[in-house]
C-alpha cells in the first residue's frame, strides 16, 4: 500500500471503543453531514441505553455499534426479555454511560458466578467427606 502523498485534506481522530479498544480514525473530508445513517435518530446525550423502551427492562444491550460521526454512534440494543430490537444514534456520552452500564452487568455477574462455584464445591467437599467417613468409598473407586 502506497502512502497518501495529496495534499493534506486528511485529520486523525483516536476513538475509544464501546468494547475498550481504541482505534484511530482516518476523515478525509471536512463535511461529516453524511456521516449520520438517514433514518436513525439522534438521542438525546442522557438517554438509558441499558433500558428497553418496550418493557423498560434493564437488561437491553448491544449486538452492532458503529462510528456515525465525531461525537456520536450508530447502535443496535437487543432486549432479551420482550425481543424488541432498537436502532439509532447515540451521542458519544450516552454510549460510554451504557458501556459502564455493561461493564458493571459484567462484573456482576462475575461475583455471582464465582459465589455460586465456591458454594457448589463447599457442597460437594461436604458430600464427599461424609462418603468417605460413611465408608462408601473404597480404594477401587479410583
Amino acid at each position: 500500500m502506497e502512502p497518501h502523498t495529496g495534499p493534506s485534506d486528511h485529520h486523525v481522530k483516536r476513538v475509544l471503543l464501546p468494547s475498550g479498544k481504541t482505534i484511530e480514525v482516518v476523515y478525509f473530508a471536512e463535511d461529516d453531514s453524511q456521516a449520520v445513517p438517514r433514518g436513525l435518530p439522534v438521542a438525546e446525550p442522557a438517554a438509558d441505553l441499558h433500558v428497553c423502551v418496550c418493557c423498560a427492562s434493564t437488561l437491553a444491550y448491544p449486538i452492532a455499534w458503529e462510528e456515525a460521526s465525531a461525537d456520536s454512534w450508530s447502535v443496535a440494543i437487543r432486549c432479551p426479555e420482550c425481543e424488541e430490537i432498537r436502532e439509532g444514534v447515540f451521542a458519544q456520552a450516552a454510549v460510554e454511560a451504557f458501556d459502564e452500564k455493561l461493564d458493571a452487568g459484567a462484573e456482576a455477574l462475575e461475583t455471582d458466578y464465582r459465589r455460586l462455584l465456591r458454594a457448589n464445591m463447599a457442597e460437594e467437599t461436604e458430600r464427599f467427606g461424609a462418603a468417605l467417613r460413611a465408608g462408601a468409598i473404597l480404594a477401587e473407586d479410583f
